[in-house]
């Protein structure tokens, strides 16, 4: 399986930038695929994610209302439109997948990094005050 980010770069707080990852290498088809993001010295942590299968979205706190996840045409393209953009949002983005979601209790596809079994190589996001 290759997730490949792209999109990454530069931009003045209050800007926008928008995310794509390309996913290729596999059969069927993903249930949960999402956003995470990881700043110098920290854990990584969610960002936003989508079921596949009817598109429910989920998104951290500090992202709601700012960021949106969603799917291509071709649903093997996942994007990650940012606006409103802060320099807290500066970090390294990456882009994640798995075949199964979650069952039982919480969400189908949640925001917990160690429950995706694929990840791509990442594109830096800086955002300048």
């Amino acid at each position: 399986v290759q997730l490949v980010e792209s999109g990454g770069g530069s931009v003045q707080a209050g800007g926008s930038l928008r995310l794509s990852c390309a996913a290729s290498g596999y059969f069927g088809r993903m249930e949960c695929m999402g956003w995470f993001r990881q700043f110098p010295g920290n854990e990584r942590e969610g960002v936003a994610s989508i079921y596949t299968d009817d598109n429910t979205t989920y998104y951290a706190d500090s992202v709601k209302g700012r960021f949106t996840i969603s799917r291509g045409n071709g649903k093997n393209t996942l994007y990650l439109q940012m606006d409103s953009l802060k320099p807290e949002d500066t970090a390294m983005y990456y882009c994640a997948a798995r075949p199964v979601g979650r069952v039982g209790g919480g969400p189908r596809c949640s925001l917990v990094p160690r429950e995706y079994n694929y990840s791509g190589q990442g594109t830096q996001v800086t955002v300048s005050s």
